[in-house]
């Protein structure tokens, strides 16, 4: 009989200690951690990134994500200033080095997270957590690095982060049951629910999302149904919320196709190479709502 994980409810309090918190990157998935870190886990939040305009840009989107709760009257003016006030934006990964935990939300590449990762292992006092937002990379390879492979452990939040319910979490090989207990704790402060995956390619829900999305591609590729028909018929045929080309066009279609080397490498297994047309929209810079383009045209 299979049981659904229900994780964060049998280790509510190990995240008492949990205090200050480091998000490094400050793009989308970023903005959008910090965000809930400061609002529903009430916590000081250092949001670290070496793009200035970035730091700016993320600082925008919070500030606006939050305006709409205030707006639709989910949370009040001085509830939105006194989470603003829980969150600073730096340049310098120095500024990380009292935080209990520190999430990375950098580029989809395994060689710029593991270096990340040298640095801040270095860099962090003994207790700290380090967590990857990783949405296929292995949390096993990327503790190896650190001299805590136990105390690292993915943190996959969905997007749009302050909307989304779920955060997948990954126990690599080492990852030890404290700072499993201690992460699932903390995601249910959050208000999200915590489904807890094992360290292989793609995790689960790439595992499942990414080959039905390279399929749609493969089907206008080989030119089964235009790319409007596909999506309608996986909108009205099986009820998603959304076609699976617009999906990608949301993710980006640059982390589409990564997630499917990470998948392709990791099995090698043929099912799941990426689709010629996919690799050619990247090449040439149609990367979804981001660029403008991508299955769909973006104005």
């Amino acid at each position: 009989m299979t049981q659904a994980v229900q994780q964060p409810v049998a280790f509510a309090g190990q995240s008492k200690h949990i205090k200050t918190v480091g998000v490094i990157g400050a793009g989308q998935m970023g903005h959008g951690i910090a965000q809930v870190m400061a609002h529903r886990g009430e916590l000081a939040v250092i949001v670290q990134d070496v793009n200035a305009e970035a730091l700016s840009r993320g600082a925008a989107g919070i500030e606006q994500s939050l305006q709409k709760f205030v707006s639709k009257e989910v949370i009040t003016a001085d509830k939105k200033a006194g989470i603003l006030t829980r969150i600073r934006f730096e340049n310098s990964l120095d500024a990380l080095k009292d935080a209990d935990l520190v999430v990375e939300a950098v580029i989809e590449n395994e060689e710029i997270k593991k270096d990340l990762f040298r640095r801040l292992d270095a860099l962090l006092k003994p207790s700290a957590i380090l967590a990857s937002n990783t949405s296929s990379i292995s949390i096993t390879r990327l503790a190896a690095v650190t001299k805590r492979p136990g105390q690292v452990i993915g943190m996959h939040f969905m997007n749009p982060v302050p909307l989304m319910k779920l955060v997948e979490i990954i126990r690599g090989a080492q990852t030890t049951d404290e700072t499993y207990g201690v992460v699932a704790d903390l995601t249910a402060r959050l208000e999200k629910t915590g489904v807890m995956s094992h360290d292989f390619p793609g995790f689960i829900s790439n595992r499942v999302l990414m080959p039905m999305i390279n399929e749609a591609i493969f089907t206008l590729f080989e030119g089964i149904g235009s790319a409007e028909d596909i999506d309608t018929v996986m909108k009205l045929g099986m009820n998603h919320p959304m076609g699976p080309l617009t999906l990608a066009d949301f993710i980006g279609l640059d982390t589409c196709l990564a997630i499917m080397n990470v998948l392709h490498d990791g099995f090698q297994d043929p099912r799941f190479r990426p689709c010629p047309l996919l690799k050619q929209y990247v090449d040439a810079g149609y990367l979804g709502r981001k660029s403008g383009r991508g299955f769909f045209v973006y104005s």
